[in-house]
């Protein structure tokens, strides 16, 4: 579900978020409009915003796990589990954890990829959501939701900064709940 959607309609902040957003063309190659957040991350205020939005949205749902997936989910996940008072636990792309890991493979709107995670990072029962800058056709997400789940996890939503129109109507992901902040800028929407 869009946040504007269940209780934020007309919040400035989502609008100052979308607006932050700076649209890349042909990245990381042709026909890709890449969503870039970290011009995001350069607004203190607009950064302040997401993370408050995240925190707000997850801070009486007793999350024990905020995962975040690398690169761009490790920008906001981290600020959400202090606030919330929860473990961060990194999924990383192959090679990066040192020690004992598990990996789930996945498809991309524009090629393949995998996630790993530490083995004991995640307990029986803890309770997680998983954070990511975007969501296009859901892959890393539910590569994300089968790495914690296989690790006893329970996965209680995942929520992204940007979230594409054709998963508007999709309110969940893999029997997930999927909340997501804004939609993709347009070029000339910059």
């Amino acid at each position: 579900m869009f946040a504007a959607e269940n209780g934020l309609k007309g919040d400035p902040r989502l609008q100052g978020i979308s607006q932050a957003i700076r649209v890349v063309p042909d990245f990381p190659k042709p026909g890709i409009m890449f969503q870039d957040i970290t011009t995001l991350l350069l607004n203190h205020k607009v950064f302040k915003d997401t993370v408050d939005i995240f925190v707000d949205r997850y801070k009486d749902m007793d999350i024990s796990v905020v995962a975040g997936i690398e690169a761009r989910g490790f920008m906001f996940g981290p600020s959400v589990a202090l606030a919330i008072g929860a473990k961060f636990v990194p999924l990383r792309k192959p090679g990066k954890l040192p020690g004992k890991v598990i990996s789930e493979s996945y498809e991309l709107e524009y090629g393949k990829d995998c996630l790993e995670i530490h083995v004991g990072a995640v307990q029986q029962g803890d309770k997680a959501v998983v954070i990511d800058d975007l969501v296009a056709t859901g892959g890393t997400l539910s590569a994300a939701i089968k790495l914690l789940e296989r690790m006893g996890a329970e996965v209680i939503e995942c929520g992204c900064v940007i979230g594409v129109p054709e998963v508007k109507g999709q309110i969940r992901l893999k029997g997930k709940p999927l909340y997501i902040l804004v939609e993709p800028r347009e070029l000339e929407d910059c």
